[in-house]
């Protein structure tokens, strides 16, 4: 049994090629000092739901309370594919026994608070991603960070 504090993380932040075009968002600060006392379970919300490396960017449109995932270029509506994956996560999730989850920010999966655009591509609102608002819903004493 490991002595460190399990935690959930998004994927790219451990330098995983996970994001739409091939890449990571490595934070070193997480992986070398963190990681010596927290024991990372590392999620990639579109990439678990099936999407590909690389695919098409996508952002979160509509409302703040409900907003839909959809690509930037096709308009494709990613939103209940993502929220079927969603919700077996969860229940997988919570025999984890998490005790934090660290979310990558501006992100339509996982960002804690960033922008929502209105059809057009102007930013209107401020929204949760998906995976991240229901995991909040689930898991509401769970500190999270993005």
């Amino acid at each position: 049994m490991s002595d460190k504090i399990k935690v959930g993380i998004s994927a790219c932040l451990l330098g995983k090629n996970v994001r739409y075009n091939g890449g990571h968002k490595l934070e070193p600060l997480l992986v070398d000092t963190l990681g010596q006392y927290l024991e990372f379970i590392p999620i990639c919300p579109e990439v678990e739901a099936g999407l590909g490396i690389p695919r098409e960017p996508a952002r979160l449109v509509g409302s703040s309370d409900s907003p839909r995932v959809k690509t930037l270029n096709t308009g494709t509506d990613l939103t209940d594919r993502m929220l079927k994956w969603t919700t077996n996560l969860l229940n997988r999730l919570e025999k984890e026994n998490l005790c934090g989850f660290i979310f990558k920010s501006k992100s339509p999966s996982c960002q804690i608070e960033g922008k929502v655009c209105n059809k057009k591509g102007a930013v209107v609102l401020n929204g949760v991603g998906i995976l991240a608002h229901a995991f909040m819903e689930r898991f509401p004493f769970i500190p999270v960070i993005d």
